[in-house]
């Protein structure tokens, strides 16, 4: 049985929305469900109820075979109707909603209500890890939280330890693990293989070379550009890939945001250079006219797994066999890139379900199973999926390289210290950044504006904000 929700959103998160624009001609939702960010690792070893904030977990009453009700965004519908499929003996209500795009505040809303009338709770649900941020600890007080700690006798360590490096991040509050990650859009650097072999250039594998790269592209080869930083999600690929502590949770309610850090000034340094060479665009790649105008001048971008097909293929038209990934960059002094991440969803259980067992099944093969994950539109989460998925000929055969090696590289190298927060952290970038940088400022000087407006939507959400 399928019905559908309807909801508004409470504030936009762009991340989404940006792909969604670039793509509406092919109904893409991908590289949706959004990341807010990665919070630290987390020991899921504990036993339930050792961590302060959480009340050890009682599961409610259970009832085998009882029906579960699955909530899920448009692009999951699918994957879901497909376990129904080869599942005939589950019984399931799949109810169709907006699984937490553009930062709507709906399954909160709905489960602040559940709470209250003592009913109603989905038993399974497609969100945004920002969702996890209060679906982990109880919506008032005595309430048990929304998420089941998923570490609990629920799903296996073995699977648990098979998702990719630091990618469960975001589900993990307190020691325990709340959700499984669906899909990851771990940042790599595209560039266009025809381009780089016709004039002769060779792919960067260090910030160095990026930089002096963009600055000879720019006087050999005026107006092709080597990146953009006019996107809500921008900072994601740069200011994250350098370990710059914008969102740093040192403590569960206290966030560091340090933008006069060297690794956020290295990157503003480096990026003000090539935006002042008019080799690094202030014009967003998903902006009105950017496909149309520049599209076929991007000779290189950094950016999220998910541009090859749908910033290039789709929303560019680059012809197929011209594209590449390489793996993340790196900075002097060190051996091992760090990177960011601009997408991927995650998959909650509930507390209070009834049917654990067939509700955690279904979770579980919705983020693992090749069956699944393999004609996924983004890459999985988890690794021996995304093996699956790489093997594709419809995630592999556009590219003029085999993408596989890059990708898993940077699966494994998204650094956890940028973090999963209860509010989006392209709001700030979007009202102080980006109009900041149209205006011809460069983006060092909008530092501390940055980190002013960070600050302020902390404290509003019940941070301590510390700045050293």
């Amino acid at each position: 049985m399928k019905t559908t929700l309807s909801s508004g959103s409470a504030r936009t998160t762009p991340r989404r929305s940006a792909v969604r624009t670039a793509v509406a001609a092919v109904a893409l939702a991908a590289a949706t469900a959004l990341v807010a960010g990665c919070g630290a690792s987390a020991d899921t070893t504990k036993d339930a109820g050792t961590a302060a904030g959480h009340a050890a977990f009682t599961p409610a009453a259970q009832k085998a075979g009882s029906p579960i009700t699955v909530w899920a965004d448009a692009t999951r519908l699918p994957s879901v109707q497909a376990y129904q499929k080869a599942h005939p003996d589950v019984k399931m209500k799949i109810v169709t909603y907006d699984g937490g795009a553009d930062g709507s505040s709906y399954l909160q809303t709905k489960v602040e209500l559940f709470d209250r009338t003592g009913s109603g709770w989905p038993d399974v649900v497609f969100g945004s890890p920002t969702d996890v941020t209060w679906a982990s600890a109880p919506t008032k007080p005595g309430a048990i939280p929304f998420a089941a700690p998923l570490d609990q006798n629920l799903v296996p360590a073995s699977t648990l330890d098979g998702f990719a490096k630091g990618s469960l991040a975001p589900c993990q509050f307190d020691g325990h693990t709340y959700c499984l990650r669906n899909d990851i859009a771990q940042v790599v650097l595209w560039y266009n293989k025809s381009l780089m072999d016709k004039w002769g250039y060779t792919v960067p594998t260090t910030w160095a070379q990026y930089e002096a790269l963009g600055e000879k592209v720019a006087k050999e080869h005026p107006g092709y550009l080597v990146g953009s930083v006019g996107d809500t999600n921008s900072q994601e690929s740069y200011l994250w890939s350098s370990q710059c502590p914008a969102f740093d949770l040192v403590k569960p309610d206290t966030l560091r945001v340090d933008l006069k850090d060297p690794k956020c000034t290295r990157m503003s340094t480096l990026l003000d250079k090539l935006i002042s060479a008019k080799a690094v665009s202030t014009q967003g790649f998903f902006s009105q006219g950017f496909a149309k105008d520049s599209g076929s001048k991007v000779l290189m971008a950094y950016g999220p797994s998910w541009y090859g097909q749908y910033l290039f293929k789709t929303a560019f038209h680059t012809p197929a066999k011209q594209m590449a990934a390489a793996a993340p960059l790196t900075w002097p002094g060190e051996t091992t890139a760090a990177t960011g991440n601009v997408g991927g969803g995650v998959w909650m259980v509930s507390g209070h379900s009834k049917n654990l067992k067939a509700s955690t099944d279904l979770a579980t093969w919705l983020t693992t199973s090749d069956e699944n994950q393999a004609s996924a539109p983004t890459y999985p989460a988890y690794t021996k999926a995304a093996t699956a998925w790489l093997a594709n000929p419809a995630n592999r055969d556009y590219f003029a390289a085999d993408v596989s090696a890059p990708f898993q590289q940077a699966a494994n190298e998204v650094w956890t210290g940028w973090s999963n927060t209860r509010f989006s952290d392209a709001t700030a970038w979007s009202s102080v950044v980006l109009p900041a940088l149209t205006a011809g400022k460069s983006l060092t000087a909008t530092l501390p504006a940055w980190q002013s407006a960070i600050s302020n939507e902390a404290k509003s959400d019940g941070y301590q904000v510390t700045t050293g």
